[in-house]
């Protein structure tokens, strides 16, 4: 893996005519970055019309839910849908030398050779909400291409949006997906739990968020090992006890407990 700055800095204003495939959370925010910096937006394809017609008109864009219509002078075509879609998908048009990408996180680029005789990876490695802008010029950008001249081709696009590119493998991409499920997801689950936890007593969750912040804070200016705080680091045993005692009536959440618990009391080999 290595990150891309100055070789390709030169040619970021080269604008591209794009093809979004998908309506979603991702597309919209990446379509949306795509267009303030210049790059047009030639289509939208949707399953739907309701979110082809939404996106297309945000980003003044033609947009169709018909696979066949699919305009033919893209420079990039850039699928953004579920993981489980991209398959079916690629198996209903015929792509020629068309350069298609997919955004995923846990599929291997691999998945476009049987269909695409020009292929890669445009992976913003972030979470999105289809309503609430962020800032892509701080959103690392992982890209992968099936031969070099692709590769140069999305370095330009992905540095036109970023300030963080990076070229990794399949392998590597994988698995910063799968760390990601552990700091984004099931954290923010945990979020979740925490809430239900407190309202059962009458309190609101707002109490919580000046801790949350403060612990985000932490695990990226330090370290998230070296900033780990809470009972299990200080194998205080009575406390946890107690903890499992609340619990009672969440056998669910004892198992959970008892497992993180656990798992930092080895971590720190206490």
């Amino acid at each position: 893996m290595y990150l891309l700055k100055d070789n390709f800095a030169k040619k970021k204003s080269l604008q591209m005519r794009i093809c979004l495939i998908g309506a979603g959370n991702l597309a919209t925010q990446l379509g949306m970055a795509l267009s303030e910096k210049g790059h047009q937006v030639g289509q939208v394809w949707s399953q739907t019309s309701k979110s082809a017609a939404k996106l297309g008109t945000k980003l003044n864009s033609s947009y169709t839910t018909e696979i066949d219509s699919l305009i033919s002078d893209a420079d990039i075509y850039i699928i953004a849908i579920r993981d489980q879609s991209i398959a079916p998908l690629l198996a209903s048009y015929q792509w020629g030398t068309k350069l298609v990408v997919h955004t995923a996180g846990s599929i291997p680029m691999s998945i476009l050779e049987p269909y695409c005789q020009n292929f890669g990876v445009f992976y913003p490695f972030q979470t999105f909400t289809i309503d609430k802008k962020v800032d892509f010029e701080q959103i690392p950008v992982c890209i992968e291409a099936s031969n070099s001249q692709n590769l140069e081709i999305l370095s330009q696009l992905a540095l036109s949006v970023s300030q963080n590119v990076r070229h990794i493998h399949s392998g590597q991409r994988q698995q910063i997906h799968l760390a990601a499920v552990f700091a984004c997801n099931f954290v923010n689950h945990f979020y979740t739990i925490a809430k239900e936890l407190t309202e059962e007593k009458g309190i609101g969750f707002d109490i919580l968020k000046p801790l949350i912040l403060e612990t985000a804070q932490k695990a990226v200016n330090q370290t998230p090992k070296s900033s780990q705080t809470g009972p299990a680091i200080r194998n205080d045993k009575a406390v946890m006890e107690k903890h499992l005692e609340m619990l009672a009536g969440h056998p669910d959440l004892q198992n959970i407990y008892s497992q993180i618990s656990q798992r930092i009391i080895h971590t720190h080999k206490l």
